[in-house]
């Protein structure tokens, strides 16, 4: 259990005092009366989307100032019982379900033999039949297919029996202390429903990647799951995710098995667990992680649905009254369902600054004076209490920013579900990679467009104002119109998308590895690896020919794998060299095993948000890096920029400038210039290289090397590589005066394309 100390106390309950005098303020003394209908329609509006806010802020602060991490039993082993793994698939391609199979497989269990695996299939796949048989677990569908997931889960509970059920996600693959790190809360003897881990995700958010802060913020899902689910472990509300999660038999049972009546049958099945006294964990270890939304569509789906459906069940459960549950749980659950009225308070908090800023239409009528002493003390300390309970995994900046960009798509589905006008239709979030839709993104970028134009007009107004009038009672206005044009700006970078180049998503881990050839066997350590292959980092440029064909074998603690692979590219990195390799053939069973490797661990991305995260460097990120041309470098020699000159009798001064092992860009003192020449590096060491005649510019000339094979055979190879190194940290230590600059002239076909970066 994890108590607030002094200080924060001190600091939760200062907020909350200075937010009852906001309240109050806001409540007594802002409303417009007196300036026109709409000016007091939009007041009392925003005012009640405030109060909102303030609410569901109350909830989350109760949730958090005591939080309590369940501990894990330490029971007997021989208690362990049977377990049916639920494995949910519709229209999920058999290569995304073979790596969650291959990982339910690899599970721990005291005993194995009590863990049964079910490939759950909506659909009816051949395909689907043959990979369970393939892989040796159940395979389960039916024929009539009702009520979507949760008929899917309940057809699977008719033919199995097992105390214990875990349900799992198509895309979502388990680490190997998945069923070990829960099944123990539910042999304590206490009425356990479900436990519930986090849903992580192994690849990118499109916040992260569209916003290129991938390697800056945290997964937008991470704040719920490692935060508002743990902390409302304390008032036994904790929200069913339908994935990641070990649930009991009986208490499934007790409620009439998955609920059917709502498109979140996880949120309803949740809730009626706990109405009939069961207690349900959430922890914030991460057990399994999975795929993220893949494109914008898709993402929007999900939300609407998400959206829908909670609203859909609060209404059909009638939260408010339903029977069992305690006060604290319909607080949460009420907090939950108005979360997603959010669109509605964005829409309210960006066109409040406007009406007034370009259609003089007073909504808060207030002094500077007043927003210095209610307004500006309330909002410093809730941001500050905020980003101090959530450690720093989401501040209301980046709460801001996720709102303004779904809320022109989440506020028409809103509406209509709150109308009864209801989604009965469950819609499966596509997880087979990126589909961007440019006509569909265009749409939804049009609001904030029209947001964004209207907010640079309220701003120019607002500073013309200032300056005409002489008073700074505008820039109350200005300050509020800045804060929104940010998160409309943010927006529209995020809805127009980024290219994605990547087959499959790398993980920086540092695993033991030992690359096989003819010649040498190297050990190394990966720098980061996937299932297509692994990258190393050298001090020290190597020779490896883009041809030759390596013997890879990674190892861990757990697992061990053995392929071939070729270099697929090269690239400097600082003061080394990082090396990727592509796998080019690797049986099942290794294959299995690189899975594993990749995959049986926490996610690398961040958990918590950059310390030097600020509002001027996400729009210049944004900008700078949109702006850069995006050329994917298929160089596979490392380029080593040397400028380093040699003194030859028969061509005088010759600067070799760059080094890649097949070519060598040199300029010469003398006017003449050599077809072919032989440069001595040591005693036995010769460069022997022959003048490539289409590739002469004025930053050099450039040679092919003949005889570098031979070098490699002879061994002299470790000799020219120390001379190299040796060369390039002089040049990086005296300057790069004399460093070519790239010229895209130099591309004259496929045999030399890596040389058009020299």
């Amino acid at each position: 259990m994890n108590r607030l100390s002094t200080r924060k106390k001190l600091l939760v309950t200062a907020t909350v005092i200075m937010s009852c005098i906001y309240v109050i303020w806001r409540t007594f003394f802002t409303i417009p009366f007196g300036h026109g209908p709409l000016a007091v329609t939009a007041g009392l509006a925003l005012l009640i989307v405030e109060l909102i806010g303030m609410f569901e802020l109350a909830v989350h602060f109760y949730n958090m100032t005591r939080l309590e991490y369940p501990e894990l039993p330490v029971v007997d082993e021989a208690l362990y019982p049977d377990v049916d793994v639920f494995i949910a698939t519709y229209n999920e391609p058999a290569s995304l379900l073979f790596k969650t199979i291959n990982g339910c497989l690899n599970m721990d269990y005291p005993d194995p033999s009590k863990v049964h695996i079910y490939l759950c299939d909506d659909s009816n796949r051949p395909e689907m039949r043959e990979l369970a048989a393939h892989m040796g677990i159940n395979y389960l569908t039916r024929t009539e297919h009702i009520h979507a997931k949760a008929g899917n889960l309940n057809n699977a509970m008719k033919y199995t029996s097992s105390p214990l059920i875990a349900t799992f996600d198509a895309d979502m693959i388990p680490k190997h202390d998945f069923l070990t790190s829960c099944v123990p809360y539910f042999l304590t003897g206490e009425k356990i429903g479900f436990v519930q881990t986090p849903q992580s995700f192994y690849n990118p958010d499109q916040f992260q990647y569209n916003l290129y802060s991938e390697g800056r913020i945290p997964n937008e899902q991470d704040y719920f799951y490692r935060d508002v689910q743990v902390g409302r472990n304390k008032s036994n509300s904790v929200i069913y995710g339908g994935t990641n999660t070990v649930l009991s038999r009986q208490a499934l049972e007790d409620v009439g098995g998955f609920y059917t009546g709502s498109i979140t049958e996880d949120f309803a099945t949740g809730i009626e667990m706990q109405s009939k006294g069961y207690r349900c964990f959430a922890t914030n270890k991460v057990l399994a992680s999975g795929l993220a939304p893949g494109d914008l569509k898709s993402l929007i789906k999900q939300r609407q649905r998400w959206a829908r459906g909670c609203i859909q069940t609060g209404r059909k459960m009638n939260i408010m009254f339903k029977r069992g549950l305690t006060f604290a749980q319909r607080l949460n659950y009420i907090s939950s369902i108005t979360y997603w009225y959010s669109g509605l308070k964005r829409v309210l908090y960006i066109m409040s600054p406007i009406l007034f800023a370009v259609f003089g239409v007073l909504v808060v009528k207030c002094t500077i004076l007043e927003i210095l002493v209610f307004w500006l003390p309330m909002y410093l300390l809730t941001n500050t209490c905020l980003r101090m309970l959530s450690g720093n995994i989401r501040t209301t900046k980046w709460t801001n920013v996720y709102e303004t960009i779904l809320f022109p798509s989440l506020l028409p589905a809103v509406i209509l579900e709150t109308l009864g006008i209801t989604m009965n239709k469950f819609a499966v979030t596509r997880k087979d990679g990126a589909h961007n839709d440019r006509s569909y993104q265009f749409k939804q970028i049009i609001p904030h467009l029209i947001l964004a134009v209207l907010s640079v007009i309220g701003i120019v107004n607002c500073i013309h104002w200032t300056f005409s009038q002489g008073t700074i009672g505008f820039l109350v206005v200005l300050y509020w119109l800045l804060i929104n044009f940010y998160n409309i700006m943010m927006s529209i970078f995020f809805l127009s998308g980024r290219k994605v180049f990547r087959n499959y998503e790398r993980v920086l881990a540092a695993v033991d590895c030992t690359l096989i050839t003819e010649d040498e066997t190297l050990s190394c350590v990966t720098h980061d690896i996937s299932e297509g292959g692994i990258a190393i980092v050298f001090d020290t440029p190597r020779y490896i020919p883009s041809e030759a064909e390596f013997t890879v074998r990674l190892v861990t603690d757990y697992y061990a794998s053995e392929f071939t692979a070729k270099v697929t590219h090269v690239t400097s990195f600082g003061n080394q060299w990082k090396y990727a390799f592509k796998v080019h053939e690797i049986t099942e069973a290794e294959q299995r095993q690189l899975l594993h490797i990749v995959y049986d661990r926490e996610p690398t991305l961040p958990q918590k948000l950059d310390k030097d995260i600020s509002t001027f460097e996400d729009i210049r990120l944004n900008f700078v890096r949109r702006g850069q041309v995006g050329i994917m470098s298929n160089r596979k020699l490392a380029r080593i920029p040397l400028n380093h000159e040699l003194e030859t009798s028969e061509y005088g001064t010759i600067t070799l400038l760059d080094f890649n092992y097949d070519f060598l860009l040199v300029d010469m003192s003398r006017q003449e210039m050599a077809y072919e020449i032989r440069l001595p590096l040591g005693e036995e060491l010769v460069l022997e290289c022959v003048w490539v005649k289409s590739m002469r510019s004025k930053h050099g000339i450039l040679y092919r090397i003949q005889n570098i094979q031979d070098i490699a055979r002879n061994g002299q190879m470790p000799s020219l590589e120390a001379l190299l190194k040796q060369w390039n940290m002089a040049y990086t230590e005296t300057g790069r005066p004399k460093s070519p600059v790239p010229n895209k002239n130099f591309i004259s076909d496929d045999e030399l394309n890596e040389m058009a970066y020299l």
